[in-house]
């Protein structure tokens, strides 16, 4: 490969650029809804140090897409499907951290395992294959579209009306179990919340990198703020701008959205870990 190749991969299509984004606009509407509803629901990932889990689940997702391709079925339901069983058992199975962490590493390899099974058995467009790993910029048929949304619809309505037992209890358990919350259906909740939104990430960034929109915009915003509405608000603003970038970046050439995705994300978190250094330099100076 030549610097030709190279420009051509990245650039290749800025003549057709308008073409291009029209024919993939689905896939920015999806991506605009899941860097919002995924830095929200990120934040509380983050609190509940559960950037794990998030891997976890979208490896069984994978699996459950997989299979439905194999079969025939919606992609969406299968990844759903997937996705469910994962967050369900991790929150039932996993309530103590050792046990979900050691939950978690039994479910990874068991869904990766699956899926690349279902794959090799699968005879359509190889494509098709790749982009359940990797994401890619056209995967969001019309029919998809508002599957997806609905979804993020659906977790954000139930994320906003838990919010406040929900953050009680990833920042302080103990003290919310004392004062009455429920905190064994407030986790099961939040799993379910979690694998519908990991469900609806691998259609746009693959089961692989799943992490660049629920872990790392929130993991951003924690750098550089700390209040209870400038985290969340940062948090989905980050991943719109991730999201949203990335796409609009990958129209111009022919790689997969996904290197764009999580570059673009992870600038984003090395600028404010640079910013919130200096301000802890300034603040110990003064």
């Amino acid at each position: 490969m030549n610097w030709a190749d190279v420009g051509a991969a990245l650039f290749g299509g800025v003549a057709d650029y308008g073409e291009i984004l029209a024919l993939v606009w689905n896939s920015v509407i999806a991506g605009a809804v899941l860097g919002l509803v995924g830095g929200l629901i990120g934040v509380f990932v983050m609190q509940r140090d559960m950037a794990f889990a998030v891997h976890g689940i979208s490896e069984l997702s994978f699996a459950g897409a997989a299979a439905a391709l194999l079969i025939g079925v919606d992609v969406v339901t299968g990844s759903i499907v997937g996705s469910l069983i994962a967050a369900g058992l991790i929150g039932v199975l996993g309530a103590r951290a050792r046990d979900r962490n050691s939950i978690i590493g039994v479910l990874m390899p068991f869904g990766l395992g699956l899926g690349i099974l279902f794959l090799s058995l699968y005879n359509g467009r190889s494509a098709n294959r790749f982009s359940l790993l990797t994401g890619q910029i056209v995967s969001v048929q019309t029919g998809q579209l508002g599957w997806l949304i609905a979804l993020s619809a659906v977790a954000l309505l139930a994320l906003l009306l838990i919010w406040r037992p929900l953050r009680f209890d990833s920042l302080d358990p103990q003290s919310a179990a004392a004062r009455g919350v429920p905190t064994t259906a407030v986790s099961l909740v939040f799993m379910l919340l979690l694998g519908l939104v990991v469900a609806v990430a691998v259609h746009i960034i693959g089961a692989l990198l799943v992490m660049a929109l629920l872990v790392t915009p929130a993991a951003a915003a924690m750098r550089v703020a700390s209040g209870p509405v400038a985290v969340p608000v940062l948090a989905a603003a980050f991943g719109f701008v991730s999201a949203v970038g990335g796409i609009l970046l990958a129209v111009a050439g022919t790689l997969p959205v996904s290197p764009y995705i999580t570059t673009i994300s992870f600038v984003i978190y090395l600028a404010c870990r640079i910013i919130g250094a200096r301000r802890g330099r300034v603040t110990r100076t003064a």
